[in-house]
Order: C-alpha cells, then sequence, then structure tokens
C-alpha cells in the first residue's frame, strides 16, 4: 500500500495581479517548487483563489494539453479565441479547453471565488496536430449517487456528460458525514485526492487542503468527525504513450 501526503505548505505557491489570485499548486511547473512533479497523464494542478476583489488572468495562450477548470466556490468568466465571448461559470461547473493545435484564453474570478485548474496530457504527438475545442458542462448535467453517509458526484466517468481524450482518467467528487469511511481503490491506477474541507485521520491527521496519492492497495480507509468534502482524480499508473514530463523533465 502506498498513500503519499503533501500537506499544504509542501505545496508549490503562485499568485497573479499582485496578489488579487491566489494558488496552491499540489503539482506545479519546474519552476514553481513543491515537493510533486508531474505523474500519469496529470501534468498540473493549481487551487486558486480570490478575496474581495474580482481579478483577471489575461489572454494567454495554450497548445496541446486538455485544461479543465472546476468551479468550486463562487463564479468566474471565460474568454477565448474559438468562442470569442465571455461566458459565465458558477459553482459545480466544469470547463474544458482541448488546446490541441492552440488557442488563447483568459478568465476572470469573481470575488470571493475558487477553481481548480487541472492540465491533462492526452499524448501531445496527436493532440498537436488536432484542432481546439471548448466545452462547458453544467452542475445539473452530473450524475449525484447517495448511501447513508455519503454522497458521490460522478464528473468524469460512467453517466457523465464530460468526455476527455487523456486515457484512463475519471473524476469524482466526494462528500462524507462523519464516522469511519472508505473509497474503493483501482488496481493498476492512482487515486488523488484533494481535501477540499475538513480534516480526516488515515496513516496521520490529513488537514483540508491536502493533497494525496494512493495507489498499490484495495482501499483508502480514513475516519472524520466533520463533514468533509474530497475531490479525487483516478489515472493509470502506466500509459500506452510518453507524457511531454516523461519526454521534457
Amino acid at each position: 500500500m502506498v498513500i503519499e501526503i503533501f500537506d499544504k505548505s509542501e505545496q508549490a505557491k503562485g499568485s497573479f495581479n499582485n496578489g488579487e489570485i491566489l494558488e496552491n499548486k499540489p503539482i506545479g511547473f519546474p519552476q514553481d517548487g513543491g515537493f510533486l512533479k508531474p505523474y500519469s497523464n496529470l501534468f498540473y494542478w493549481a487551487h486558486a483563489w480570490t478575496s474581495e476583489k474580482k481579478s483577471t488572468i489575461g489572454l494567454h495562450p495554450h497548445k496541446g494539453f486538455e485544461i479543465c477548470s472546476f468551479v468550486l466556490k463562487g463564479s468566474i468568466n471565460h474568454f477565448d479565441t474559438n468562442q470569442n465571448q465571455w461566458i459565465p461559470l458558477k459553482q459545480g461547473d466544469v470547463q474544458v479547453i482541448r488546446s490541441g493545435s492552440g488557442i488563447s484564453h483568459s478568465e476572470e474570478l469573481e470575488k470571493n471565488s475558487e477553481i481548480f485548474q487541472i492540465w491533462f496530457d492526452p499524448n501531445l504527438s496527436v493532440s498537436l496536430n488536432e484542432k481546439a475545442t471548448y466545452h462547458d458542462y453544467k452542475k445539473e448535467s452530473f450524475k449525484i449517487s447517495k448511501s447513508l453517509n455519503s454522497r458521490l458526484k460522478t464528473i468524469l466517468g460512467q453517466g457523465s456528460p464530460m468526455k476527455l481524450k487523456s486515457e484512463g482518467v475519471s473524476i469524482n467528487e466526494y462528500e462524507f458525514d462523519p464516522g469511519n469511511n472508505r473509497i474503493h481503490i483501482k488496481k493498476n491506477f492512482i487515486h488523488s485526492f484533494y481535501l477540499v474541507s475538513g480534516n480526516i485521520k488515515s496513516t496521520q491527521i490529513i488537514h483540508q487542503e491536502s493533497f494525496i496519492k494512493v495507489y498499490d492497495t484495495d482501499t483508502f480507509d480514513f475516519s472524520n468527525h466533520e463533514k468533509v468534502k474530497i475531490f479525487e482524480i483516478i489515472s493509470p499508473v502506466e500509459l500506452t504513450y510518453k507524457t511531454y514530463a516523461e519526454l521534457n523533465y
């Protein structure tokens, strides 16, 4: 069993516009520092937020990667050179940019808003030759399953409208009531968790905003004394192609 825990203090940091937008980066760029490098087809993962002032990240280009924004709180506005208009996204919505041969975009985070922006490597040798595409997925389109003490939102997986070309990826969001809880771990996959709210106890106390990698086991067992929210990405241990990070880091 492998459980790797990266506390908020061990994550890379970032900011825009003199601190109007702040970031924790479980997986940052090489120049960002932090303890964790890209793995599987997960290339970059940032948790970004604003406080009492909205702020805009200016127009900038992307190529190849699938860039996903998950609105955790508040709302954002998005502009890209394919849509050529500003599009609002609210809490629970998801945006996917398949940047392909090239696209430029800009993001405006409203005040008191939070997002995850996560980049996946879909096999750049293919995607760099494809036309860029963009999709929004509204929160109402995601399937929610409830059990006695938990709630599971399937963001990418069976029954979800969201599609990625990145190989073997599933995305879920859990809410757990207080008690002893368990998440099943798939063989030959890495489960990457971000503790969005609350604290849990597994092999140790894990605090809010920690990042956790779990693999080579059947279950991730933990207890919690308060309601917690956990964001999960499941990705293959081995891919059928070489990633950008493998070729360049």
